[in-house]
């Protein structure tokens, strides 16, 4: 009977857990609308599924708006080289990708480098041609 009830907490705890549903890349993002941006990091989140990079950027009249892009999940990114604190508040950075389809500030990340152009990495995005649940490219045409 014991079992029983810890099974059924348990269930319930879990059943009240915010869930997010994976999505597909082409459900949420362009290919179409490329966007690079350089900012100041205001936040990075290593979380599951996808990692986050929060960047405030500055447009040519002073204007700051904050964007979010969508990194490959944190195991991804730390086999592609990164480690937690390869990025840090406060960091300038350029990040590419491609935009959201709803024209929010919400972004899916490509590339991003620092100002120095030294560092360039991968951000192990679902959108990249060849990543699992990417668009396809065109096969060359002969």
């Amino acid at each position: 009977m014991k079992l029983n009830l810890l099974a059924v907490l348990a269930a319930l705890a879990l059943a009240g857990l915010p869930l997010r549903a994976h999505h597909s890349f082409a459900a949420e993002y362009d290919t179409k609308k490329p966007i690079e941006l350089t900012g100041t990091v205001t936040s990075i989140e290593w979380v599951n599924p996808h990692a986050w990079i929060h960047l405030d950027v500055k447009d040519e009249t002073g204007k700051i708006t904050s964007w979010n892009f969508e990194l490959g999940s944190p195991n991804l990114l730390l086999r592609n080289g990164w480690r937690k604190d390869t990025i840090k508040p406060g960091d300038m950075i350029t990040v590419a990708g491609s935009a959201a389809k709803d024209g929010s500030n919400l972004a899916n990340a490509r590339t991003v480098k620092t100002l120095d152009g030294k560092r360039v990495f991968n951000a192990g995005s679902s959108g990249e041609p060849g990543a699992p649940g990417a668009p396809q490219a065109a096969p060359p045409q002969q």
